[in-house]
């Protein structure tokens, strides 16, 4: 499986970016994907996941209210719609997807920077 992001770049607070990951490979038998973030200095972070199923959600309380994880099925591709960015949210945002199986992919990241 191979996870391939865009949409990150420069914003300025207030404003808007989606992110994309789209997935590769044997993606049949994906469980969930979902977002993660790691700023210079901090933990990584769970931003938002969704399932392959029902498509359940879940969000880490700083994002709730701004930030929207959505998915197409037929593209094998996950999008992060954020708005209301804060600088808060600069962050590297990787793709993390896990199979039935439990094995973990991760994209190579991209960046997201928030100016005050």
């Amino acid at each position: 499986v191979q996870l391939a992001e865009s949409g990150g770049g420069l914003v300025q607070a207030g404003g808007s970016l989606r992110l994309s990951c789209a997935a590769s490979g044997s993606t049949f038998s994906m469980r969930t994907m979902g977002w993660y973030r790691q700023a210079p200095g901090k933990a990584r972070e769970m931003v938002a996941v969704i399932t392959s199923g029902a498509g359940a959600t879940n969000y880490a309380d700083s994002v709730k209210g701004r930030f929207t994880i959505s998915r197409d099925n037929a593209k094998n591709t996950v999008y992060l719609q954020m708005n209301s960015l804060k600088p808060e949210d600069t962050a590297v945002y990787r793709c993390k997807l896990v199979n039935n199986a439990g094995y973990i992919y991760w994209g190579q990241g991209t960046q997201v920077t928030v100016s005050s």
